[in-house]
């Protein structure tokens, strides 16, 4: 997948760690899709919802964007997604997109 593609599929998401992770691409960052496979969104949610749910039960503070991405693969319920990372300057963001790959289902 070619930068100008992962740049679509994040800007037709309007979360805050979209808008964040694209800019960090714009911007020149590094990014790598893991295209050889993908992942049940169904699963994705039950780990990343549990980590989060023990996040908050330990006093430690999620990443920003992390909830509003554990409920975007909720609602993508059982399609299958890819994953990919951006590293930035200031962090490292997780995408994770539909199995077209054209659409970004969470970023956080």
């Amino acid at each position: 997948m070619d930068r100008d593609a992962l740049r679509s599929a994040l800007s037709r998401e309007v979360s805050a760690s979209a808008r964040a992770a694209l800019a960090e691409l714009e911007a020149g960052a590094d990014y790598e899709v893991l295209l050889n496979q993908t992942a049940s969104a169904q699963q994705l949610w039950d780990i990343w919802s549990w980590r989060h749910e023990v996040m908050l039960e330990t006093g430690v503070t999620p990443r920003p964007g992390l909830a509003e991405a554990v409920a975007g693969l909720q609602a993508a319920g059982t399609a299958r997604v890819y994953i990919a990372t951006i590293t930035g300057s200031q962090r490292r963001f997780t995408i994770f997109l539909s199995e077209d790959p054209t659409q970004c289902v969470a970023c956080w």
